[in-house]
């Protein structure tokens, strides 16, 4: 598996992981007090849809780019157009030629008091990344390993914040190297909020993970909640691409289940391949 960002810029993977990142940081907002975002594995901040790399799937024409031009209901509207916005004003010709990645998505969404910490070691990835955000005093491009970076950066000083979890998926044991770096930042940083991506190819693998962070969860001194979502775009066989993937998200806004409940079912026809797609979203449970 190699789930880089830079193959999959705009899929529907990325549109429904922004959607849900764009919520929560919303909701973060909503208190005076400052927050941070840490991106483990943060990738290149801005992806030219026209590269060799977005080409190659053309993803980006199955994701937002049916997206931009879906109608959505009154109720829904106002929930996605926050994230619809950001992708456009890094389109000003309007032409979708540019997809932000989820660093260039936070800082669209930092007030003059919050920060951002992003973490790329991949040399090309890291270079347009610092390009990205240069002499911006509220970011910081960290040259350090997410596996490494995660402990390493919890709690911020600012004590409210989100934690991105999204690996390429290149090595064999991802799953469980994402199941155990939730487990060591969570213990040092229990009020956090964590959102984890992954790729659906194996059930036993996609089940285990779940209940292993909801088991977390759950044991800790304060018991919190983790909310599973997952959406598939097409049956899953053994020779499909990236069709289905989800999204973990522990200590979730509370408002963000029933947010969810609007959204998903109208991104099911847009997002749909050879018809529509399907979401399941529950409480993770050990």
């Amino acid at each position: 598996m190699n789930y880089r960002h830079a193959f999959h810029a705009g899929g529907f993977a990325d549109v429904i992981k922004h959607i849900v990142l764009v919520r929560i940081l919303l909701y973060l907002q909503d208190k005076p007090a400052a927050f941070r975002v840490i991106d483990t594995h943060a990738g290149a901040g801005v992806y030219d849809l026209t590269s060799e790399e977005a080409r190659r799937g053309d993803e980006w024409l199955t994701g937002i780019s049916r997206v931009m031009q879906a109608r959505f209901s009154e109720a829904t509207l106002p929930l996605v157009t926050p994230y619809l916005d950001i992708v456009r004003a890094f389109n000003p010709q309007r032409d979708l030629t540019a997809y932000p990645g989820s660093p260039l998505i936070a800082r669209a969404l930092l007030r003059p008091q919050d920060r951002l910490t992003a973490c790329e070691v991949e040399p090309k990835a890291r270079k347009h990344l610092i390009g990205a955000l240069r002499r911006d005093t509220q970011a910081r491009v960290v040259d350090l390993d997410g596996w490494t970076a995660l402990p390493a950066f919890v709690p911020p000083k600012e004590r409210r914040g989100l934690v991105l979890i999204d690996p390429p998926f290149e090595q064999k044991d991802e799953f469980d190297r994402l199941a155990d770096g939730f487990t060591e930042a969570f213990a040092k940083w229990p009020s956090g909020s964590y959102l984890l991506w992954y790729p659906v190819k194996s059930r036993r693998a996609t089940d285990g993970l779940a209940r292993h962070v909801a088991q977390v969860v759950s044991a800790g001194a304060t018991p919190g909640k983790a909310l599973r979502l997952e959406f598939s775009v097409a049956p899953q066989t053994a020779d499909a691409g990236l069709v289905s993937a989800g999204l973990l998200i522990v200590n979730p806004p509370w408002t963000l289940a029933d947010e969810l409940r609007a959204i998903l079912p109208e991104l099911q026809k847009p997002l749909g391949q050879g018809g529509a797609g399907r979401f399941r979203l529950e409480t993770a449970k050990p």
